[in-house]
């Protein structure tokens, strides 16, 4: 049975009627609003079912940008916080520092890269203080001057957070480093060195100064014989003699560039060929280079080091120290591993999906964390009863085929054992060890036992941190379908298959410009080049890496103005 219902709103005056369904009990049923307001009430609700899942994103690098660029954000509710309103090609900071490009050539304002998206992504201009997991919040505070109008601190709710604030410079706790010291990590922080050398270079032309003092200013020391330091070491080289001799005629003799590096060469994560080339050039170009030796404290003219060969105390003046030597791990992120049980780590974990160890809807990339990768001798056991489907106790080789390619997924470390072996597959390594088609369970173990030592963590590159942004995309755009039909390799232990394919990282090469034109390189299939050709062909990579054309043609256009007109030695 069904009864017309009407009710006067008091407040708007208007009649509302509801059509009320009767069962035989006399109970009512059903509701239906027939109403304006009614539908409205449904259609909030129908809404509120529907939500967008929010995703938050900390940081504008490497690692954020390239997740935000890919990402399908019509289903999703994305907000980006970030102390920095723009995106920095950070490989060419050697090259600011001294006036081969200007620091707007390789900045991309966030707003650009985010509104060319089909959607609406919210970009909030503030730096995340603290990570509240257990409520699914992140708290924020603004560094926009705190006169204007308003509260600074903000909270933000999410479904999903994504962690991609990169890292700081490692001090290693020496000593006057953070008082003394320059660093390249920013825009900001190269637009300081510049001014630096040139306020070294206008110090030592005054007057009344002693040669001793003029020399002492213009020694540059740069800690740290990694890719940045040897990059900055051949870019403060070539401008200072194919620029500032030439308007400083009178200290042009004094100039001295000193590199320290702890280890026993530098660029020691290259091929040794590109190490030793490096060390000769420096050697013809003047710039001295002092292996084996740790720095210990610096203080305002003075960097105070130890010889691990002869634990001999050494000091030298400086004018000038940029520490180069490496990242460490933020106070906000410190904070947060705390709080989920990672404490007692240097730097925060992810399983092989980039989801942080202990929080199922927190992903972190780039710099700020590092993959923890499964070893194989975890699940060992459970891989051969997988692969032993006729519980013989042994496994043929046509019974281990089946699960060899899930195994090459889950594992990384085993492709890079197979090629450290020269072997083309697992297949091989069981026939290499045994000489025959059937191995136990025992023989099994031992043959893999070996595996897990090439496991190694992921150098702190932007290549690294852009793969990593795009592969996070790719898991988010494909979430919905993959829940449905997994695509991952198969779980040994619980059966069934994971989700997505696990994060593997591909090593696109790397390089390093050492000046006078001349860069050296280390590309895919161990092939290595060195010299001018090289050089051009790190020009057209750098350039073609740019996030928009704008960026990529100031880029081009500082290296023209360079080539005809020379680095700019203004203080500006």
């Amino acid at each position: 049975m069904f009864m017309l219902h009407c009710t006067l709103h008091f407040e708007t005056g208007q009649i509302l009627c509801s059509l009320l369904a009767v069962d035989s009990s006399g109970g009512f049923v059903a509701y239906a609003d027939s109403t304006a307001e009614g539908k409205r009430l449904v259609a909030g609700k129908d809404q509120k079912e529907t939500q967008k899942k929010k995703v938050v994103v900390l940081g504008t690098g490497w690692a954020a940008t390239s997740f935000l660029k890919d990402l399908d954000i019509s289903t999703y509710d994305v907000q980006v916080v970030s102390p920095r309103n723009y995106f920095a090609f950070t490989p060419l900071l050697p090259s600011v520092t001294c006036g081969t490009v200007e620091a707007r050539s390789i900045v991309e304002p966030v707003r650009n890269i985010i509104k060319k998206r089909n959607g609406e992504i919210k970009f909030w201009e503030a730096e995340c203080l603290k990570i509240d997991p257990k409520n699914k919040i992140v708290f924020c505070r603004s560094n926009i001057d705190e006169n204007l109008a308003g509260n600074n601190e903000f909270s933000l709710e999410y479904d999903y957070l994504v962690i991609a604030i990169g890292a700081q410079v490692n001090t290693f706790n020496t000593s006057g480093v953070l008082e003394h010291c320059h660093f390249i990590k920013e825009v900001e922080d190269a637009q300081r060195i510049r001014r630096t050398v040139i306020d070294c270079f206008e110090k030592a032309v005054l007057p009344g100064l002693t040669d001793e003092e003029r020399k002492t200013n213009l020694h540059f020391v740069i800690v740290g014989g990694g890719p940045t330091g040897v990059e900055f070491a051949a870019e403060l080289h070539d401008f200072v003699h194919e620029d500032l001799v030439k308007i400083y005629p009178s200290v042009k003799d004094l100039v001295r560039i000193t590199v320290i590096q702890s280890g026993d060469h530098i660029l020691n994560t290259f091929d040794e060929r590109i190490s030793s080339f490096a060390e000769q050039k420096f050697q013809r170009d003047g710039i001295k280079v002092l292996t084996g030796h740790r720095v210990m404290s610096v203080s305002d003219r003075m960097i105070n080091m130890r010889a691990k060969s002869t634990e001999e105390d050494v000091s030298i003046p400086h004018g000038m120290v940029v520490w180069a030597t490496g990242v460490g791990t933020r106070a906000v992120i410190k904070d947060f591993m705390e709080q989920i049980d990672q404490g007692n780590r240097r730097i925060l974990a992810t399983d092989e999906w980039l989801r942080v160890k202990g929080c199922e809807d927190v992903y972190a990339l780039g710099d700020c964390a590092t993959v923890d990768q499964k070893k194989i001798m975890e699940d060992i056991s459970e891989i051969f009863k997988a692969a032993d489907k006729d519980n013989s106790g042994t496994l043929t080789i046509e019974e281990f085929e089946d699960v060899i390619e899930d195994i090459i997924i889950r594992y990384p470390q085993v492709e890079l054992y197979l090629k450290s072996n020269h072997l083309f597959d697992v297949t091989d390594l069981l026939k290499d060890m045994y000489g025959n088609e059937e191995v136990d369970i025992e023989g099994f173990k031992l043959a893999l036992s070996r595996v897990d030592k090439q496991t190694k963590s992921l150098p702190a590159t932007a290549q690294v941190a852009a793969q990593q942004g795009a592969y996070l995309s790719r898991c988010f755009n494909e979430r919905e379908r993959c829940l449905k039909d997994p695509e991952g390799p198969r779980k040994f232990r619980s059966g069934g298959r994971h989700e997505f394919r696990p994060f593997r990282y591909r090593h696109l090469g790397q390089f390093a410009p050492l000046g006078g034109e001349q860069a050296a390189a280390e590309l895919p299939g161990d092939w290595v080049s060195m010299g001018r050709s090289t050089q051009w062909l790190w020009y057209s990579v750098y350039a073609s890496k740019q996030v928009s054309w704008r960026t990529r043609l100031l880029v081009i256009g500082d290296w023209s103005r360079r080539f005809v007109f020379g680095r700019d030695s203004s203080r500006i």
